[in-house]
């Protein structure tokens, strides 16, 4: 039980990061600087949400294989409004039926759009982080999030490279476009030690070792910024809180909007 148990938490986790900021990514839809880039922002979007998907239904899944007793030490997690319609629980379910402290995305996902230096920045972050998780989840012995991992990594490896490459346009760019990129990281890096706590279990990603993922992440991030005339900031205290359900005010409007069909016509399908 506690081995399965932490496994959904560990999947909820990488599909709730994904979920939060493939919505945050969508709201540049029709309003990117061009329309090259804001299809690109879009696809990404598509492409995180696919990712939450996956992992949504795998935990679904695990979920569904529980016995009573087992779920109902789950509802802290997993609500059972879905009870009373006769069905078993899915990927639908997780996505628009969970409360703000049941979600254990980070902090970051869920900040404020911001302008496009901001948006650039946060994701550049997050992917690299991906990058090297999702490297380390492909090993996994847990089949299914192996293959998940593996699929998403071909599309997490377009991500890092597309933010990097605006990381270091900006801010190897004009006054303003490095000034915005500045401000990005001065208001951004607090909220990336986080992502390294440990919360994966070792057992689902052998190679999983935090301080190892820091100092990859570290070194890639330097190395763009050092591309991009940017100051690596002094590491500092850092916001935490979002793994344990505490969340910043921001994520209760994403879901209200978000979550606000399902809720409105419960179990309605397309």
């Amino acid at each position: 039980m506690q081995s399965t148990y932490q496994l959904i938490k560990c999947t909820l986790h990488l599909a709730d990061n994904a979920l939060i900021l493939s919505q945050r990514n969508s709201e540049w839809c029709g309003h990117g600087p061009v329309l090259e880039q804001d299809i690109a922002i879009t696809n990404i979007s598509l492409d995180l949400l696919g990712q939450a998907k996956n992992f949504y239904a795998y935990a679904a899944a695990l979920y569904n294989g529980f016995s009573d007793d087992e779920k109902n030490a789950t509802d802290h997690l997993i609500p059972r409004p879905w009870k009373n319609y006769g069905r078993e629980l899915n990927e639908d379910d997780l996505a628009f039926l969970r409360d703000e402290n049941q979600y254990l995305n980070f902090l970051m996902p869920e900040l404020p759009r911001g302008d496009w230096a901001f948006t650039i920045l946060r994701q550049f972050f997050f992917s690299a982080w991906q990058y090297d998780l999702y490297t380390n989840l492909i090993k996994s012995p847990d089949a299914t999030i192996a293959a998940i991992a593996d699929k998403s990594l071909k599309e997490v490896t377009y991500h890092l490279r597309w933010s990097s490459e605006w990381v270091i346009r900006l801010g190897d760019g004009t006054d303003e476009s490095h000034a915005r990129m500045q401000n990005a990281v001065d208001d951004l890096w607090m909220y990336t030690g986080e992502m390294f706590e440990p919360f994966i279990d070792e057992a689902l990603a052998p190679d999983s070792d935090t301080k190892l993922l820091q100092q990859s992440w570290v070194n890639r991030v330097k190395n763009i910024f050092d591309e991009a005339n940017l100051g690596m900031p002094v590491s500092g205290w850092m916001q935490t809180g979002g793994t344990s359900g505490r969340h910043t005010e921001h994520l209760g409007y994403i879901l209200a909007e978000m979550q606000y069909i399902q809720r409105t016509f419960p179990n309605a399908t397309w």
